[in-house]
């Protein structure tokens, strides 16, 4: 019987061991503690600075019909609110191309007579056209240009402020997404999301959960070169990736009738470039790992940036440069302008490249850095 209580009663000094214990290996585990510190400070930096729900500088092309002192008057305007960044006057097929690559978020278009029309109280028509795929980025921007007319012309036109009439008539058209469902934009959003996740994933526990089993060995035993093991594993995982993207595709024609304007085996394609790119992390991140742990803790690491700084959550362009400098190092940045492009725009193969090739280089990069880190000897 005191034997038992020897055992059952409390020690301090036991449990200050085990504790002490517990320290030493968090510092052996210097990923482990490294995320402990990281990822809130990560997240308090990203959601702190990084986020912004009202973006503002957003660029925007103007299309001059008629250059005269109001337009050019409001234009002046637009760009001191902060909200647009005028990156020139376009002609209107020049104007179409710069949204359709995603290259602008608005084009302002001022009518021949807008001058004479404005003068003469006849309201003329300002037609603004939005890249609303993005439904959240546009909103603070269209309210601004609702009431910039009569703060504009007012000290120009007498009788402005007594007229009960607005000075022009704002027309919006929200291209590619003109009720502004946000399942336009998150559901595509979506195809990119689940693939980081689940691919780098599976893939980053495959070479450590090998070498944990001891199964390692006997595939470092066999006359396999590097390339030849990454590849092979990798290839179950595109099949496995596909078959998520169909999935997705069918839900979104089907329950959230998302509708696909582009061509399907373009989106295949696409899909099959980012695939590539995240498995290949997902092999290097099991080469670097030492198990299982920390091969999910790197996964994490990368997915909590890629999701809050690719512009799937929050606006893109309403992120600080240096955020966006990240968030265009990531492959899940370019594939959602690809992907929504393909979908909702239509976009063809040669508006694809500029956001293509960029996944291709992390895709080169991150392959000769899992080439050079794999071992063909046990440590």
């Amino acid at each position: 019987m005191k034997r038992f209580s020897n055992f059952s009663g409390f020690s301090f000094s036991r449990w200050l061991g085990i504790m002490l214990k517990e320290f030493i290996q968090l510092k052996r585990d210097r990923l482990t503690f490294g995320m402990i510190v990281g990822i809130p400070i990560i997240q308090l930096l990203l959601f702190g600075f990084a986020i912004n729900s009202d973006p503002k500088q957003l660029p925007t092309a103007v299309v001059m019909a008629d250059p005269g002192p109001f337009a050019r008057a409001y234009v002046a305007a637009m760009h001191n609110s902060d909200y647009f960044t005028i990156v020139g006057s376009v002609d209107e097929k020049r104007a179409e191309e710069l949204l359709d690559r995603s290259e602008v978020q608005f084009v302002v278009t001022f009518p021949s007579g807008f001058h004479r029309d404005l003068v003469r109280g006849k309201s003329p028509v300002l037609l603004v056209e939005a890249d609303a795929t993005d439904p959240m980025a546009t909103g603070g921007a269209i309210a601004v240009l609702n009431h910039l007319g009569a703060e504009v012309f007012a000290p120009d036109l007498p009788g402005l402020e007594r007229s009960a009439s607005a000075p022009l008539e704002l027309r919006v058209h929200r291209r590619y997404n003109p009720e502004g469902l946000t399942a336009y934009n998150i559901v595509p959003g979506l195809l990119g999301v689940i693939l980081t996740l689940t691919l780098v994933l599976m893939t980053g526990l495959a070479m450590t959960r090998e070498r944990e089993r001891g199964t390692f060995e006997n595939l470092l035993a066999t006359p396999a070169t590097p390339v030849e093991v990454m590849t092979g594993k990798i290839v179950p995982y595109i099949l496995i990736g596909l078959i998520q993207v169909t999935l997705i595709l069918a839900a979104a024609r089907w329950i959230f009738d998302v509708p696909m304007h582009g061509s399907l085996l373009l989106l295949y394609a696409i899909v099959l470039l980012f695939i590539c790119a995240n498995l290949l992390l997902g092999i290097t991140f099991s080469s670097i790992a030492r198990n299982q742990l920390q091969a999910m803790q790197m996964t994490f690491f990368f997915f909590l940036p890629s999701m809050l700084l690719s512009g799937f959550m929050f606006p893109f362009r309403g992120m600080p440069q240096w955020a966006q400098m990240v968030g265009n190092a990531l492959p899940l940045t370019h594939f959602l302008v690809l992907i929504r492009g393909i979908m909702l725009k239509g976009n063809t193969i040669a508006m694809l490249w500029d956001h293509s090739w960029p996944i291709l280089l992390f895709i080169a990069v991150v392959l000769a850095i899992g080439l050079k880190t794999f071992r063909r000897t046990l440590d």
